[in-house]
C-alpha cells in the first residue's frame, strides 16, 4: 500500500485553508491531490486542528 505524502497535521492545515475560503479547485491544483482524496480527508480529519 502506498503511503501518503502528507502527514495528518498537514492535511488539517489544508482543510483549514478550504474552510477559510480557498476554492477547492485551487487546493487540488496546488497540492496535487484529487477531489475524491480531499473529500476523504475531510471526512476523516474534519475535526482536527493544525498545530
Amino acid at each position: 500500500m502506498k503511503s501518503s505524502k502528507f502527514i495528518p497535521t498537514e492535511i488539517a492545515k489544508i482543510l483549514k485553508e478550504f474552510e477559510s475560503g480557498k476554492s477547492l479547485d485551487t487546493i487540488v491544483r496546488e497540492y496535487g491531490v484529487s477531489k475524491v482524496t480531499f473529500y476523504k480527508w475531510r471526512q476523516r480529519y474534519g475535526g482536527m486542528e493544525a498545530s
